[in-house]
């Protein structure tokens, strides 16, 4: 596995992609919204198209189901947790039902304190239930490059843990597995995933996404 495993470092023109929200045509009403909310992973970086990422690819899945869920992508390359506790009021003004949390690769980049990401995760958290209350959140894990050592890698894979145990949500416990380190399905960066990685993801999200989606 690379030395930057589950990262998104980009900050060149950091922006929000609403051309991710686009839907299928299948899908004619939508009635409620999951927001996707982290960086340059969900912002779909350096793919050659939008609906590549795996945002867009999820919101293809939801319309075939025939599903009322519109797929907001509120992901920011270069986003730390410090900024998405700041950012995150604003995407809070419109309706949320959904809100899937994938945040913190940046801050192992910057060899940030996970006890310091653990606080911005949980601001979070707080805001989207304080807005929200019956919003239903899911929180991706990620990991640490190794070479940030084991004690700071095993914290940082813990924060993750304990952050869904004690808020009592979902947690897909690595967004990048099967994906992180393998270079056919990943750019040339070695960081972030191409097309094929990103159908990856999709499939990692859709195990835990669906047992909020689908009806029981």
């Amino acid at each position: 596995m690379l030395s930057l495993v589950g990262v998104s470092c980009q900050q060149n023109q950091p922006k929000i992609d609403k051309s991710a929200t686009t839907a299928s045509k299948k899908a004619t009403n939508y009635s409620k919204n999951i927001i996707f909310f982290g960086n340059s992973l969900t912002a779909g970086y350096g793919l050659s198209e939008v609906s590549n990422g795996f945002v867009s690819l999820i919101q293809q899945r939801v319309d075939s189901l025939g599903l009322p869920y519109k797929c907001v992508n509120a992901g920011l390359s270069g986003e730390t947790t410090a900024g998405g506790a700041n950012r995150v009021d604003w995407i809070l003004q419109q309706k949320v039902d959904v809100f899937v949390l994938e945040l913190g690769g940046n801050d192992a980049l910057r060899g940030i304190q996970p006890p310091v990401s653990i606080q911005n995760l949980q601001a979070i958290i707080d805001k989207v239930k304080a807005k929200h209350p019956a919003a239903q959140i899911v929180l991706a894990g990620m990991e640490a490059p190794r070479n940030m050592g084991k004690t700071y890698t095993d914290a940082f894979h813990d924060m993750y843990n304990k952050l869904a145990t004690q808020n009592k949500i979902l947690l897909v416990p690595f967004i990048l597995e099967g994906v992180a380190g393998i270079a056919t399905l990943n750019q040339g960066d070695g960081i972030h995933p191409n097309e094929a990685g990103n159908r990856i993801i999709v499939e990692n999200l859709w195990q835990y996404l669906q047992k909020v989606l689908l009806p029981s």
